[in-house]
């Protein structure tokens, strides 16, 4: 997450806005970007208007991390072993397609995800439970039978709505900062090397 916060941090400069603080991120974190901008705004900010802001921001992102990001810690061979043990598994995200497809193709994981489903295809962004949802029902597995993993408290609290297990990744918030959200995750993991080598073993 910290080139998603160095993005912000040079768009909030050029408009004048206050650096963003641990709070604002554990509020904005997992959001929309329609949703994200007229918080930062403090006012109602028209469609066509957010979207030359999430333009702006995500194309700054874009090119701030290319050649930068790496996969998270055991996250190639976590997907491995689902597919050899026949686990699903799709990717929920409120991210825009183009940093989707950025991301997916930086990490090496192009064609690891049969199912993905963003936070603008749904009616509802996170904290709603929505984009969990959708992904569930294309996967064509029952909520209770799903584990999320989410490194934010909009996500966990979206996940917890739509009846799923929830992994806290403690990449961009603490494991004290989880646990004092009024629904915490079942348990949290620094990464995914740290989930196999704890549930796997």
């Amino acid at each position: 997450m910290h080139l998603h916060a160095e993005a912000f941090a040079v768009f909030a400069q050029r408009h004048g806005l206050p650096p963003l603080t641990p709070e604002d991120r554990a509020r904005l974190d997992g959001r929309r970007n329609s949703e994200i901008f007229p918080i930062l705004f403090k006012r109602a900010v028209p469609r066509e208007e957010w979207q030359q802001y999430e333009h702006e921001k995500e194309s700054l992102y874009r090119e701030l991390s290319r050649g930068k990001l790496t996969p998270m810690r055991g996250l190639h061979e976590f997907i491995a072993r689902l597919k050899a043990d026949g686990i699903q598994v799709a990717l929920a995200t409120s991210a825009p397609e183009l940093n989707v497809a950025h991301t997916l193709t930086e990490l090496g994981l192009t064609g690891d995800f049969p199912v993905i489903v963003r936070g603008d295809q749904v009616p509802r962004g996170k904290p709603a439970p929505d984009v969990f949802l959708e992904a569930a029902r294309r996967l064509n597995v029952a909520p209770a039978d799903c584990l999320v993993f989410e490194d934010a408290p909009m996500g966990i609290e979206a996940a917890h709505a739509a009846g799923m297990a929830v992994a806290g990744l403690t990449t961009s918030f603490a494991a004290s900062h989880f646990e004092q959200l009024d629904q915490p995750p079942a348990f949290t993991c620094c990464d995914f090397e740290d989930f196999l080598r704890r549930h796997f073993a």
